[in-house]
């Protein structure tokens, strides 16, 4: 087969692509970094034509008109599994609304109800014996492809080629728009003082040989640096990090005691930086699998000494992690926390860390409440946490009383709040 002859015939414009596109379709686009730019930077000039057409996205790295503009209601409503600034701003708009997930979930459940029309992706251009890489990630796009009408790829020079299961053929693949655009990239955010004492705090309880996974913002990148005098830690991550590239090139990370995928780093997709680009080219060392694969808590489970660090917007004082809404409104999403954090208690040896500022606004907002404010998404229940962290210590939660972890949780607090909570715990008759 001359797979260039097979490759020219599928290469079309957007706007052929734009042209198949009906009213009542659903469209899942690929997340993050591996969002197809160019056909989504122009899907709203179909407005005029098209009603009621779905959008599925996850974690958009632009502010696209197709859902910021609220003329778009009725023509497009944006379904995303997590919200960015933009999302939470067009959310009043009536053109967006959030799915609620559990990572690892995700695209079996979407699937369950709904079968996509159209899944839009990127792609590396195809080596010599047809292939493509997905590059930036397969968090749910694998699973979505498998199963959509059409599988449209945009091309794209400037992605990294990357390994395991990102790989596609061209003959899997419908339509290919070619569009050599920038990556999406975001800004390193350096650790703050606060987010460094945290950060400290979490490196005490990963151990040399664990196994991590990590996020991204300044408490994350805190830990990493925190983390440069471990030895032998592993990767099995739902998202790759600027953070990790550093340790891998301060020898820390050496996946050489892990259980499963020795020797490889593990993630479902990566964001960051030119240089985390650059470093995952080509690396045979990282491997993408399927969320559905990573983010299974019992996957999770049989890494030794897995350990789940994730961040949070607030906490109860029985344990309940809300780290995804402000009250009934959507903030972000859940992601793979409650995937991390319940596969690493699983683990033998493994810990399950949950990170916030003890408060906010200048202090005059408690991050630690008595209760959760009305309509606060449960992203962690309280039987999943294992260590709270503040800039004030370390609360350990792992089976104790709802006694001891109100005490605890107290004494991670800020200063200010700490008589506060006594009082109303005892109003609450938990302490």
């Amino acid at each position: 087969m001359d797979y260039k002859e097979l490759y020219k015939k599928k290469l079309v414009s957007v706007e052929e692509i734009l042209s198949k596109i009906n009213s009542e379709d659903e469209i899942v686009s690929a997340m993050a970094a591996s969002e197809p730019q160019g056909i989504l930077s122009k899907l709203h000039t179909i407005k005029d034509r098209v009603e009621n057409v779905t959008v599925v996205v996850c974690l958009p790295m632009k502010d696209y008109e197709f859902f910021m503009n609220p003329s778009m209601k009725g023509h497009f409503l944006t379904e995303s599994w997590f919200y960015t600034a933009g999302l939470r701003e067009a959310h009043k708009y009536g053109t967006v609304s959030f799915i609620p997930n559990h990572l690892h979930l995700a695209s079996t459940k979407r699937l369950h109800y709904r079968k996509p029309r159209f899944f839009l992706g990127t792609a590396t251009p195809m080596d010599k014996h047809g292939y493509l890489s997905l590059s930036l990630g397969i968090t749910y796009e694998k699973d979505i492809l498998e199963n959509a009408d059409y599988v449209v790829l945009e091309v794209n020079e400037n992605l990294p080629r990357t390994y395991g299961d990102t790989q596609i053929h061209i003959s899997q693949v419908d339509f290919i728009v070619e569009n050599h655009a920038p990556v999406p990239e975001i800004p390193i955010v350096e650790p703050n003082e606060k987010d460094k004492i945290i950060g400290n705090y979490i490196a005490e309880l990963v151990e040399d040989g664990s196994t991590i996974q990590l996020g991204i913002g300044g408490i994350p990148n805190a830990v990493a640096k925190a983390l440069l005098n471990k030895k032998d830690l592993g990767i099995h991550t739902e998202m790759f990090t600027e953070g990790m590239v550093d340790l891998f090139e301060a020898g820390v990370i050496t996946n050489k005691k892990k259980t499963l995928w020795k020797g490889k780093s593990i993630a479902t997709f990566a964001l960051g930086t030119k240089k985390l680009y650059d470093f995952i080219d080509d690396n045979m060392g990282i491997e993408f699998q399927r969320g559905a694969v990573v983010n299974d808590p019992y996957v999770i489970g049989q890494n030794y000494k897995m350990v789940s660090i994730n961040t949070a917007l607030q906490v109860d004082l029985t344990g309940q992690v809300c780290s995804e809404s402000l009250g009934i409104r959507q903030f972000s999403g859940t992601g793979g926390q409650a995937d991390t954090a319940i596969g690493a208690q699983i683990s033998k040896g493994g810990k399950s860390i949950i990170a916030l500022y003890s408060s906010v606004k200048n202090d005059a907002i408690s991050t630690i409440v008595p209760t959760l404010t009305e309509g606060a998404a449960v992203t962690l229940s309280r039987n999943d946490v294992d260590y709270i962290v503040t800039e004030y210590g370390i609360a350990e939660m792992r089976g104790r009383s709802i006694r001891d972890r109100v005490r605890n949780l107290i004494n991670i607090a800020h200063p200010k709040f700490r008589d506060e909570l006594r009082e109303k715990a005892k109003e609450l008759m938990i302490w």
